[in-house]
């Protein structure tokens, strides 16, 4: 058996999730055969813990059809890219990727989404974070069921991010007393948000998380202008009001140069807790049109549950409280889905070169 022949065979394979064949994404790290025992690496761009039984297959089959091949045993590992960003930025040490979450009305589950995307990529294997950049309205903190203060780091400039169910997080929620109202100005709202990014002692993160407030204001400007993020993620109801709001982010992202994943409708239906009828009691189509008309994604839908309200009032995102229930596997869906559309970006390569630095001696 030539190992050239399944390298080459395996190269010209077509991921499933990221529609690039293996030879494109670089995915063939390893093929070695030792006494008729044939051992695969493949090493993809996504975290894929949960689908890592699908890629292992996939592999398997396409190298049975070689008559003299024995079965392999394969190895699956992922190794998330830092990815480009708008404009002339560069990334942020300690973070690859950054996503927005954002939406351009208030009430629309936004945060919700957000936290529970972050848990749901953390459970597919990779290394996350959420910032909350709702200055004047931060709720991560109680989703999350944190109440502690942040701690300074060892450099003494910078703050330790709090964890649970193994994310970092920051909020400006964890600074100040719960009942007490952010009286800010624009500019100092602003300056408030980079500071809790670039102050912030993230550690190794392959995706932070921003839950934005909603708008398109000053918050919104200096995230784009000042912030290098891979990508956003709309999130909205089917009311005509929130989709309304909503196309206004849309745009405001686009004039800026950030690039849009797709779009979330959340409460898109209403389902009964006591007869698990359900009602698009919001309106129904009006997400599906708005994609259409931008030429981006339904990245997903979401009900209108009262589990998800429960659980995340309760401090236990639905991803955690019930990650194998239907809800989670909606997160998921969605999470992947981003995660998929990241590692079909090209790479940021600005830290892979030295740089020269010209001495007069």
């Amino acid at each position: 058996m030539d190992t050239q022949r399944i390298e080459t065979l395996l190269n010209g394979l077509t991921d499933p999730f990221t529609l690039k064949t293996f030879g494109q994404e670089k995915a063939v790290k390893a093929v070695n055969l030792s006494d008729h025992t044939l051992t695969i690496h493949l090493e993809v761009g996504y975290p894929a813990k949960r689908l890592t039984d699908d890629l292992v297959q996939l592999v398997q089959k396409a190298v049975k059809s070689l008559a003299d091949s024995p079965v392999p045993t394969v190895k699956v590992t992922w190794k998330i890219a830092t990815h480009t960003v708008q404009g002339a930025l560069k990334p942020l040490d300690g973070i690859k990727n950054i996503i927005a979450i954002a939406s351009g009305k208030g009430g629309v589950g936004k945060s919700t989404t957000a936290v529970n995307l972050a848990l749901a990529l953390q459970d597919e294997g990779a290394q996350v974070a959420i910032l909350d950049a709702d200055i004047y309205g931060p709720s991560q903190p109680t989703m999350l069921g944190i109440d502690d203060k942040p701690t300074s780091h060892e450099d003494g400039r910078r703050m330790r991010p709090l964890t649970n169910y193994g994310l970092q997080t920051m909020s400006v929620g964890y600074l100040i007393d719960p009942d007490q109202p952010m009286v800010w100005r624009g500019p100092m709202v602003t300056q408030a948000l980079e500071q809790l990014i670039r102050d912030t002692a993230w550690d190794n993160v392959d995706y932070l998380i921003v839950d934005m407030p909603p708008g398109t204001g000053d918050v919104q400007l200096t995230l784009a202008q000042k912030v290098p993020v891979t990508g956003a993620v709309i999130v909205t109801t089917p009311q005509d009001i929130a989709l309304l709001d909503a196309r206004k982010g849309f745009r405001m992202f686009e004039k800026v140069g950030v690039p849009i994943f797709g779009v979330v409708e959340n409460m898109s239906t209403h389902i009964c807790s006591n007869c698990g009828h359900e009602e698009a009691i919001f309106g129904a189509g009006g997400a599906s049109k708005m994609v259409k008309d931008f030429g981006s994604e339904m990245l997903g839908s979401l009900p209108l549950d009262i589990r998800i309200r429960q659980q995340t009032d309760a401090g236990k995102p639905s991803v955690v409280a019930d990650p194998e229930g239907d809800i989670a596997s909606h997160y998921r869906a969605i999470a992947r889905k981003v995660a998929f559309k990241i590692a079909q970006k090209a790479e940021d390569k600005t830290n892979r070169f030295p740089k020269i630095v010209i001495q007069k001696t």
